[in-house]
């Protein structure tokens, strides 16, 4: 169950009184206001609390170009210049705190984005939860032969059971170990600081993680992008979900600029060039290695 009964019971207080106010809001957002989107098996998102809307991006833009904007023609025309030109200050403007449960080993890759304020779940001062993530059986695969951090083909039969079995039994056998360990039930046993060393990686913790748009969009290219690894994929996945509601405008240019946008080097450039005058280019003559070009013939054939 990914939220208690008392999480449960705090989120349907709070939507029960709303107030008034003269801040901005976004009403799509608003709709996602301490709402838990599940993910995983145990896992959720949920905003706590957010500022700023795309009018606020707008604002903030206007603020630092002045009588330059006067040329774009409405706010998306803005919206999607500051996208397009990597003008990164005013997304900015905009913030959002999250409320996440996620297995730690999906924390540890979301922490490398140190872009955010985090606060996390302590074991030092209590005890953890008996959650842990267990994959499905078409996320379970074998390592990728031409990846070293990517995945290959999926498990089958009697070798997925196995992998399957010895996950499941070594999470309750950690966990029982922690319990025995820990100094409760009149036994001296093990600080909880010191007991918690004995955990899987796929036990869930909780954090609040808070950041604002900029960096958001930053993590959503490189999480929500395809090649991710599937567990922190589906947060992103999530949490992108409720930013289109968010900034609407905003996230339409990102989506446009970003995610089904590319980066081309002066290399390839050159190569597209060559090409729209006619010639035939090979990866030999190109200036590019093996791997920019099998990326570079990805996209362009």
């Amino acid at each position: 169950m990914p939220l208690t009964p008392e999480q449960q019971a705090e989120i349907d207080a709070l939507r029960a009184t709303p107030r008034a106010t003269l801040r901005a809001v976004s009403e799509g957002m608003e709709a996602h206001l301490y709402r838990a989107h599940e993910v995983l098996d145990h896992g959720f998102v949920r905003v706590i609390d957010y500022m700023g809307d795309d009018a606020a991006i707008v604002q903030a833009a206007r603020v630092s170009y002045g009588a330059g904007t006067r040329k774009v023609n409405d706010d998306s025309g803005l919206i999607r210049y500051l996208m397009r030109h990597w003008h990164s200050t005013p997304f900015e403007m905009c913030e959002v705190k999250l409320h996440v449960k996620l297995p730690i080993f999906v924390a540890r890759q979301w922490i490398r984005h140190r872009t955010a304020n985090v606060n996390e779940y302590s074991a030092r001062y209590s005890i953890m939860d008996r959650e842990f993530y267990i994959p499905a059986a078409e996320h379970l695969a074998a390592q990728s032969t031409v990846n070293n951090q990517g995945r290959g083909a999926t498990l089958q039969g009697d070798e997925a059971a196995r992998v399957l079995e010895i996950l499941k039994s070594d999470a309750a056998r950690s966990y029982d170990h922690y319990e025995e360990m820990l100094s409760q039930d009149g036994q001296q046993g093990l600080a909880r600081e010191l007991a918690r060393m004995n955990l899987p990686a796929n036990i869930y913790t909780q954090w609040y993680w808070k950041t604002d748009l900029h960096n958001l969009f930053h993590f959503l290219r490189l999480r929500a992008d395809p090649h991710a690894q599937y567990e922190i994929r589906v947060y992103a996945e999530a949490i992108a979900r409720v930013v289109a509601d968010w900034v609407p405008v905003a996230f339409g240019a990102f989506e446009d600029y970003r995610m089904g946008g590319v980066t081309l080097s002066a290399k390839a450039i050159a190569v597209l060039k060559r090409r729209l005058a006619g010639e035939t280019v090979t990866q030999e003559d190109s200036g590019m290695s093996k791997g920019e070009w099998r990326e570079f013939t990805e996209i362009w054939g």
